[in-house]
């Protein structure tokens, strides 16, 4: 078994930086990377013992290297590792004017008659997430400001529930 940590966080797992901006490439070379080291088929010869605890490694690994891929786990783990637990709401309120735009996204998507009407919708979702991701990386990475970031994190959070609606949305239209 390689020289692995049970406690170490998801990014000490896979060797990577405790950074917002990765590059997927390099989440999934770390992961894949790892995985092999800790394979089960890897253990066979050594008995059952050592393939229980493969297993379970390969499961850890598995996990973390998940959550990493995801850029919403990933600051969600990044703020939890600074100290700041994402979803308190005392801490980190929705400022009046995002909760207003998502009812405006809703009520459009509500009356959208067309898949182009809910396309609209979906753009200016699309350049909110966007233009959200990109404070969210400069908070996290340049500034620290975990606060804030767990603000942008838990806006991003409501957009993809948006974004969920959107595609039902969409799919119901096509059928």
């Amino acid at each position: 078994m390689p020289d692995l940590k049970l406690d170490a966080d998801d990014f000490a797992l896979l060797g990577l930086p405790r950074r917002f901006a990765l590059d997927r490439a390099l989440i999934d070379a770390q992961g894949r990377s790892l995985q092999a080291q800790v394979h089960p088929d890897r253990f066979a010869a050594q008995g059952a013992a050592a393939q229980r605890v493969a297993m379970q490694w390969s499961v850890r690994v598995n996990e973390a290297w998940q959550r990493l891929k995801n850029p919403l786990q990933r600051a969600s783990l990044l703020c939890e590792l600074a100290g700041v637990r994402v979803g308190d709401d005392s801490r980190s309120p929705m400022p009046p004017e995002f909760l207003l735009q998502q009812m405006v996204w809703r009520e459009a998507l509500g009356d959208a008659d067309s898949p182009e009407a809910v396309r609209a919708v979906d753009r200016e979702v699309h350049a909110a997430e966007s233009d959200l991701m990109d404070s969210l990386q400069r908070q996290i990475d340049e500034d620290q400001a975990w606060d804030g970031a767990a603000r942008s994190l838990q806006a991003l959070m409501f957009l993809a529930r948006v974004r969920q609606d959107i595609d039902r949305r969409l799919e119901a239209m096509e059928t």
